[in-house]
C-alpha cells in the first residue's frame, strides 16, 4: 500500500459556486433556474456570489430543479 498516495485537494468551491457550476453545465440561465425552482433570479445571483447563504431548504429546491443531490450543493468539497 505504500505505492499509493492520497489525492491532493486542487480547488475550493463554495456552495454558491457549486450552484453556478451545475446550472451552467446543464445549460440553464439564472432566469430559467428561477422559473424551475421558484426562487427569484436576484436571490440566485446573491447565492452564487456568496452574498446570501444557500441553506438546506433552498438547496433541496435547487437540487430538485437541477436534478442532483442536495449534498452536491451544500457540501461541494466532499
Amino acid at each position: 500500500m505504500k505505492q499509493f498516495h492520497p489525492a491532493k485537494k486542487r480547488i475550493e468551491v463554495s456552495p454558491g459556486e457549486s450552484v453556478r457550476i451545475i446550472r451552467e453545465l446543464q445549460g440553464f440561465s439564472q432566469n430559467q433556474l428561477a422559473q424551475l425552482s421558484g426562487i427569484p433570479q436576484a436571490t440566485l445571483s446573491a447565492i452564487e456570489n456568496g452574498r446570501v447563504r444557500l441553506g438546506v431548504e433552498r438547496a433541496k429546491v435547487l437540487a430538485r430543479a437541477l436534478r442532483c443531490h442536495p449534498a452536491v450543493l451544500v457540501f461541494p468539497p466532499w
